[in-house]
């Protein structure tokens, strides 16, 4: 064996006792090309930053804010990224966060995004460092928690950042950090919000980016595995919603009124038919879920509306505004035939998250020397994410990271649960993974211009 393999080898089976989640030496060596200094410089750092990585997660988990509200949050981001020598901006769309990182290289511009709000949601996880947390939704007191592990994507950008700073000099480029408010979508009155206000206000503009990479931890993936997929990835995503006017009447009268209960609980059982029978899910996947019924104030009283609210996944601009149409036409005929008025209004929403198929292909050797073993394509994902503005600007690559302990897949709560547990393991996957994906592609694509 050659000194340089012996390193190598030497290097990945210490890595494996620092890092959780890394193969032995021997399956890497076979599946990937040897790492370079750089990297192992990158590994080291970021191995060194782990205990304040969990930290930083638990804080954050413990003090969640909802979107636009990322106030507490934006400045410990802030506070963290001069502690370790950049200079951020803040309040970009409301409560972003933007730093540079300055490479002592000249070369491109490459971007790492990490979302920052949580969730109108009362968690249920016992924890040390549990939500306890309370705000306002809609009008209505609701429990806030990071059920959908935000506060890992914002930790494991700031562990990337320190090491990323730590090793500038041997950049070749910038590296754009980007810590993005409201994903989760804010009250409609506050839109736009998130990526697409990011990108309104500039955030892509000075420096722009070549290509941006983010990724998301996942209930539903085993801890340490990460998953990609070339082009579609993630669905578009609409809201709708419908009021029902009907008239108001007691009770033990119920056929003096219009019982706009009655309507919408019909329409709701309709609008299954859409999927179910409506349209060629063989070609593309859809949803349509109906997320809210709202109406009535007292046992004995037949009430005037009712109001009907939901969210349409779709994968295919066609199926996107065929499913449209016939919800519209379904929420119509059925008020119609009782007597009743609706009102549809339909709002597109997030577009498909479709990662460049280029930059997918050039970056998967670094996601298997990252994960050896653990890099799975995945089947297309009806959730959606905001990533898909960044992506549609400029080439993105979105990955999703496993969370789960393996022996807890069965029994796992989803993203969106009060149950949601993100396993801490999986963290240093994360912060490598965009680690390596940003200076392997700067130096790259310093080599590809010469």
């Amino acid at each position: 064996m050659s000194s340089c393999r012996r390193s190598f080898v030497a290097f990945a089976a210490l890595a494996s006792t620092l890092l959780p989640g890394l193969a032995p030496a021997g399956a890497v060596e076979s599946a990937v090309p040897p790492v370079s200094a750089l990297a192992r410089e990158i590994d080291a750092k970021l191995a060194a930053i782990q205990p304040r990585l969990i930290e930083w997660r638990r804080h954050l988990h413990a003090n969640p804010e909802l979107g636009n509200r990322e106030v507490a949050t934006a400045k410990f981001v802030a506070d963290r990224l001069r502690e370790i020598g950049l200079t951020p901006r803040t309040g970009i769309a409301r409560t972003g966060v933007v730093a540079v990182i300055e490479g002592g290289k000249p070369g491109p511009v490459v971007a790492l995004r990490a979302d920052m709000d949580a969730l109108p949601v009362t968690e249920e996880v016992d924890l040390p460092f549990a939500s306890k947390a309370t705000a306002t939704w809609e009008g209505k007191t609701v429990g806030v928690m990071h059920a959908c592990g935000h506060d890992g994507h914002v930790s494991t950008l700031l562990a990337v950042a320190e090491a990323l700073q730590a090793v500038s000099a041997q950049l070749p480029g910038k590296v754009l950090l980007v810590f993005q408010p409201a994903e989760e979508s804010v009250p409609l009155a506050e839109q736009p919000a998130g990526a697409e206000l990011m990108l309104k206000e500039g955030v892509f503009a000075d420096p722009k980016p070549e290509a941006v990479f983010g990724l998301h931890y996942f209930a539903q993936l085993e801890t340490g595995v990460v998953g990609y997929r070339t082009g579609p990835l993630l669905a578009a995503a609409d809201r709708f919603e419908i009021l029902v006017h009907g008239r108001q009447a007691h009770g033990s009268k119920p056929w003096a009124g219009i019982d706009p209960i009655m309507i919408g609980a019909e329409m709701v059982g309709a609008i299954q038919t859409i999927v179910s029978r409506g349209v060629d899910i063989s070609h593309e996947p859809a949803v349509v879920t109906v997320g809210q019924f709202e109406s009535g104030v007292r046992n004995n009283i037949i009430p005037d509306r009712a109001r009907l609210v939901g969210t349409i996944r779709t994968f295919d601009e066609k199926m996107r505004d065929d499913v449209h149409a016939r919800l519209r036409r379904i929420a119509e005929n059925v008020a119609e035939a009782h007597g009743a008025r609706v009102d549809v209004r339909i709002e597109r929403g997030y577009p498909v998250t479709a990662n460049d198929v280029a930059l997918t292909k050039r970056m998967l050797p670094t996601l298997e020397r990252v994960a050896p073993g653990k890099v799975k394509e995945l089947a297309k994902i009806t959730g959606a994410e905001d990533f898909s503005y960044f992506a549609n600007t400029v080439p993105g690559m979105f990955l999703i990271v496993g969370v789960t302990p393996k022996d807890q897949m069965a029994t796992a709560g989803s993203n969106h649960s009060p149950r949601f547990f993100l396993d801490e393991a999986a963290l240093p996957t994360g912060a490598r993974t965009l680690a390596h994906l940003a200076a392997e592609y700067l130096a790259g694509a310093r080599g590809q211009k010469k």
